[in-house]
């Protein structure tokens, strides 16, 4: 049987989600930890039982035996760090988004062309449940056209900035949408074989400063509008400094026969209209469609995957992508989709610098 030895960087903080989904594969094993916080990493190391913990990433790549490896370290570190392991043909899972660049994610791309070793984005919020029972509605033509899709990433963050300080340079220190997958991702996946083209993006002002009477370069508001490449419309608001609760997992789509809207929070829940469900244009519930549509592996999950974080993605993104190595097939989020779902984001900081103009998204299959 073939068994995979897992490294994972970040292990003293984000990393340790994704201690778990590895343990319960069988073809896996967690055999190295590595973080700059050598403290922290062994602790997480004395809770699972691994020995080797390691300060220097390069180091755990070259001794360590690993030929998997978990990015979960801060933003501006995915694509340095995975172009070290693309170099050594050793398998990569990051952490979102995949490149805070152009340039980086050009390199990227062309690590991967060259490598032997697969990539594959991290994007957990494609694996929570009604984003999946919705994919698959998508996939069976019961929307009919779809034209318009809205998401929103509501998450204030004023005070763990504070804590993991790289949130105040590379999450509210940069204006514009710069973290987009988390919406964009689901979206994308229902509207099926379909990118963003072209994007503009703009933002309510500048409202609330940090500790040192600084106000944050992210204006507090950014709705970012996407074209698609059949016409579709699709806009995404980042939201995270406004003073409000959090709401992370919000999602609107459209369609020529039917609309799906997500829980906005406080007693409400995901609600969905079909045209061929229903004969009156009325909300049902959309989970009285889960015995029907739903995968078994969704509709009967092991409890890993009930435990797991992030409404059970952080288990179901792993198994996804040690199976596609298995089975030596693309990860159904490999370079180009973690492309597609993070350039519009990337294009949009340029786009708020330019009055809002409407710019073009790269595609990463020309590069």
């Amino acid at each position: 049987m073939t068994e995979f030895a897992v490294g994972v960087v970040g292990a003293a903080s984000r990393g340790r989600s994704f201690f778990k989904p590895f343990m319960c594969n069988p073809h896996t094993r967690v055999e190295a930890l590595c973080d700059i916080n050598e403290e922290g990493c062994k602790k997480s190391a004395e809770t699972i039982g691994v020995s080797k913990v390691y300060t220097d990433y390069e180091e755990m790549l070259d001794k360590s035996g690993v030929n998997m490896v978990v990015i979960g370290t801060p933003m501006p570190l995915h694509v340095p760090q995975s172009l070290m392991a693309l170099e050594r043909n050793i398998h990569v899972l990051s952490e979102v988004p995949a490149a805070v660049s152009i340039e980086e994610a050009k390199e990227l791309v062309l690590a991967v062309n060259k490598s032997k070793a697969k990539y594959m984005m991290a994007e957990n919020y494609c694996y929570i449940r009604s984003n999946v029972l919705v994919r698959e509605l998508a996939k069976a033509g019961l929307f009919g056209e779809m034209y318009f899709a809205e998401g929103e990433y509501l998450h204030e963050l004023k005070e763990l900035n504070e804590i993991t300080k790289w949130r105040r340079k590379w999450q509210t220190g940069i204006n514009g949408n710069v973290y987009p997958t988390h919406s964009l991702g689901p979206i994308l996946q229902w509207l099926g074989d379909d990118r963003v083209v072209s994007v503009c993006c703009a933002g309510s002002g500048h409202h609330y400063k940090d500790p040192r009477g600084d106000y944050y370069e992210n204006e507090d508001s950014t709705s970012m509008m996407c074209r698609t490449a059949k016409g579709g419309l699709i806009n995404l608001r980042l939201d995270m400094l406004s003073n409000r609760p959090h709401n992370m997992t919000y999602y609107s789509l459209q369609g020529t026969d039917g609309c799906y809207e997500s829980a906005r929070g406080f007693g409400d829940q995901p609600k969905i209209w079909l045209k061929s469900k229903s004969e009156k244009i009325e909300w049902n519930a959309l989970k009285d469609l889960e015995e029907e549509y739903l995968p078994d592996w969704w509709l009967h999950p092991p409890k890993e995957a009930l435990e797991a974080g992030h409404g059970g993605g952080d288990y179901w993104q792993v198994q996804d992508f040690v199976q596609a190595i298995l089975d030596d097939k693309e990860p159904p989020i490999g370079i180009h989709e973690a492309m597609d779902m993070t350039l519009p984001g990337l294009v949009s900081q340029q786009s708020i610098m330019q009055n809002s103009a409407w710019l073009p998204v790269p595609d990463s299959r020309e590069w």
